[in-house]
């Protein structure tokens, strides 16, 4: 029996892109349309777009999603399966980098569970004579200190592209982000040719005034697949434990633990030693005060729904 990954779920129909025996898409090859046996519905299971499946072709050259292989992870929002990596794409120009976005990406990335990627693109329009509030240098520095892996890319030169795809290889990353960052661009540097496909995915995911929004996977050549989707739409906190936000700054972790409360919040508590080390300069001004910033946006929003 044949395998596949659903690549798209649009009206009761699954687009299965069939895998190679090494595993690695058929990009060559187009997707199979097939409906999910009835099984599926007796059991509350529903495929989910990145879902590697078995099918069973039928007469019309249409096919039936037999089987579904366990997931490694499913996200609600946007609804996926088996994604690994977060790529978040910030500008270092037009539009200009937005640390608190970020910061609040990447709490929700840590509350996925996803290992996360900040790519910083447009560095073709950094000029190294001006210094700004926050460099890219800063930016890189800092998220690095923290641990996460931050690369620098140009659409325009090229730079950075070779070890981004490298990084996309063999697994199925979310693309999230800043408005007008760069995706389609992005995605077409490291996929010559998909100019039209990612247009046409664009205005099916809801950017066009009378379309059907819905998740879409674009296979790369090296057997990665990019949902190009707006990821965690919305950003709101409802799903997130007020309790929980601090364990999603990752840097706070080796300190908490050394707090005097059970609980501690990190904002006011005595002999708290978040708190300490950020004065002592060991978590970043910037990075505490989102932290604030988040914990009392998400008191607010419990307080209202």
């Amino acid at each position: 029996m044949p395998e596949g990954i659903i690549v798209k779920a649009l009206s009761g129909y699954y687009y299965v892109m069939p895998l190679l025996e090494n595993g690695v898409p058929s990009v060559e090859g187009s997707a199979v349309q097939c409906r999910a046996r009835g099984i599926f519905k007796k059991r509350g299971v529903s495929p989910l777009v990145g879902d590697r499946v078995s099918y069973m072709l039928t007469e019309n050259g249409e096919g039936t999603v037999d089987e579904i292989r366990e997931r490694e992870t499913e996200l609600i929002r946007p609804p996926v399966a088996n994604v690994s990596l977060a790529v978040l794409l910030f500008s270092v120009k037009e539009p200009d980098m937005n640390l608190n976005l970020l910061d609040k990406f990447l709490v929700h990335i840590e509350q996925a569970g996803l290992d996360a990627l900040i790519v910083l693109t447009k560095q073709d329009l950094v000029d190294p004579e001006k210094d700004t509030r926050d460099t890219v240098a800063e930016v890189k520095a800092l998220y690095e200190q923290i641990g996460y892996e931050v690369i620098s890319t140009s659409s325009r030169t090229g730079e950075g592209n070779e070890l981004l795809k490298e990084r996309l290889a063999g697994k199925i990353s979310v693309f999230s982000g800043q408005s007008g960052v760069g995706k389609s661009s992005m995605l077409n540097a490291l996929m010559p040719g998909l100019t039209l496909e990612t247009s046409e995915i664009s205005m099916r995911l809801g950017r066009g005034k009378h379309t059907t929004r819905h998740v879409e996977l674009i296979p790369l050549d090296n057997g990665g697949f990019v949902a190009d989707t707006p990821g965690f739409s919305q950003l709101d906190f409802l799903e997130i434990g007020v309790e929980e936000l601090s364990t999603c700054f990752r840097e706070f972790a080796q300190y908490a633990d050394q707090c005097k409360f059970r609980g501690c919040t990190h904002t006011h508590e005595p002999q708290c030693r978040v708190l300490a080390a950020k004065e002592e300069g060991l978590i970043s001004d910037s990075r505490y005060k989102h932290y604030e910033q988040f914990l009392t946006e998400m008191k607010d929003k419990k307080r209202r729904y």
